[in-house]
């Protein structure tokens, strides 16, 4: 253990999620384990939190960026009681469980028992009408099939078509999956995304039976009680940031300040600010997007597999109505749109079932989602263009026609990466070079390894964990 007289400064770059957790994990985990390091933090934005941003508006709480969270990925749990708002948090209304699929602008119910697309209810997927007797037979092929993993990463619609048939894919997996990424399932690398799917063909001959197992297994766990999905914070996301923010009071964080460049000096990086203010720091972590982190390390080392990564935006539409003259009944949480369809949009959550203190009883809540990877069109029209084609997609899907109260339009540009084959040996071979040539930075968040929010907060504490194993490593060499 090092003198307490020696205190590390650590520059996190970004104000994101993943760079608030790093900066929160730094100090606890610092303080646990005796070691005072100094923490600054900068953000290009004039604000932090990044993409996550709740607005309070006439008794609704509106989410004008991600919405929820998966409850089973618990970094985000543990971060709640870190910060101890786990009080706030709320799951999705059980008496609105059902989604649905869109197929031929007729909704159909979701089959029951699919995880993550793939049927493990056998009868029950067998009942519904949303696949065809002969796309019901390729999926149950899967089952025979045996193990023949691919030598190398394959592209995660490549693996499942050939699992579970390709009309499964595409009215089933594809606007399941690919609206976490809002990307083209047949691009995005299977290991970077769901490399679950390939471990189950590898352990038991068939997608279908690993989704089973692990069904039983996360069954087991919960003691046959069946958890929420989603979660959120009963007064937005955005209680979150504020949480953090307020346990980082002590530390040093500069908004409005872009990061140009940095540089190794004598204590070990000097950070140059684009307004000329420069920053000494013995270690920095970087959790910009891919593009930006690219300019900061591309001088240093091969940085392609950080600039092979292209972004996608996409953009929400929220309305809000009155529900006395709303004039549609709907039991679920939303629906799924496949881009068959050919509609604007990519799904719809019918917010104020789903999340009941989203909004007044006598109010009904409607988001929609515009734009995937190859429709980056929709994203771009006009506010009025945009809210016409949202309204007449909805009109053609549930016969909606009522006049919002208001419409709240959020564009999210640049904002989903998007995981490209062979991403994860791109990524690991360029942090070894990084940990050769610069030891003491460390490039982490959405870019890499997940793109939810438990994710990003996952990598930013190991981040920290990361960083400062470094510092204490450093201090013991000097001793």
């Amino acid at each position: 253990m090092r003198s307490a007289e020696t205190i590390d400064t650590v520059v996190v770059i970004g104000g994101g999620i993943s760079g608030l957790s790093s900066a929160f994990y730094l100090q606890k985990l610092a303080r646990e384990s005796g070691q005072t390091i100094d923490v600054v933090l900068v953000e290009a934005e004039d604000h932090l939190g990044g993409k996550i941003n709740t607005l309070q508006k006439e008794g609704f709480v509106i989410e004008k960026g991600p919405d929820s969270f998966l409850s089973r990925k618990l970094a985000i749990i543990d971060l709640a009681h870190d910060l101890s708002i786990e009080d706030e948090l709320v799951a999705t209304n059980p008496n609105a469980s059902k989604t649905y699929i869109m197929n031929k602008l007729q909704l159909h119910a979701m089959p029951p028992g699919l995880v993550l697309g793939i049927p493990t209810d056998i009868i029950r997927f067998l009942q519904s009408d949303l696949v065809s007797p002969e796309g019901k037979l390729a999926a149950l092929a899967d089952l025979l099939k045996g193990a023949t993993p691919a030598e190398r990463d394959e592209s995660l619609g490549g693996f499942l078509a050939r699992r579970i048939g390709k009309e499964l894919v595409a009215k089933i997996a594809e606007p399941l999956l690919a609206g976490i990424y809002a990307g083209d399932l047949y691009k995005l690398s299977l290991n970077a995304t769901f490399p679950q799917f390939a471990q189950s063909e590898k352990e038991f001959g068939s997608v279908i039976l690993g989704s089973r197992h692990n069904k039983r297994v996360t069954e087991a766990q919960n003691q046959g009680k069946t958890p929420a999905t989603f979660m959120t914070f009963r007064n937005g996301l955005s209680t979150m940031v504020d949480a953090l923010e307020k346990a980082l009071s002590s530390i040093t964080i500069k908004l409005n300040s872009k990061v140009d460049r940095f540089e190794k000096s004598e204590q070990g990086y000097t950070v140059h600010l684009q307004n000329g203010e420069q920053l000494q720091a013995q270690g920095v972590i970087v959790t910009t997007p891919a593009f930006v982190s690219d300019k900061l390390l591309r001088t240093h080392i091969n940085s392609e597999g950080l600039a092979n990564i292209r972004y996608v935006s996409v953009a929400n539409v929220v309305m809000a109505f009155d529900k006395s003259n709303f004039g549609v009944d709907f039991d679920g949480s939303g629906f799924l749109v496949p881009r068959s369809e050919g509609l604007h949009i990519t799904a719809c959550t019918w917010t104020s079932n789903k999340w009941l203190h989203s909004s007044p009883e006598d109010k009904v809540l409607l988001r929609c989602y515009v734009g995937h990877s190859e429709d980056q069109q929709s994203v771009k029209l006009d506010d009025e263009s945009l809210i016409a084609a949202v309204r007449e997609d909805i009109r053609k899907t549930v016969g909606l026609t009522a006049e919002p109260l208001f419409t709240e339009i959020t564009r999210l540009n640049n904002s989903m990466p998007q995981y490209p084959i062979g991403h994860v040996d791109a990524i690991r071979d360029m942090r070894i070079e990084l940990s050769e040539k610069l030891p003491g930075i460390w490039v982490t968040g959405a870019a890499f390894d997940g793109v939810g929010l438990p994710d990003c907060i996952r990598q930013g504490k190991a981040g920290a964990q990361i960083m400062l194993d470094y510092l204490e490593d450093v201090a013991v060499k000097k001793q």
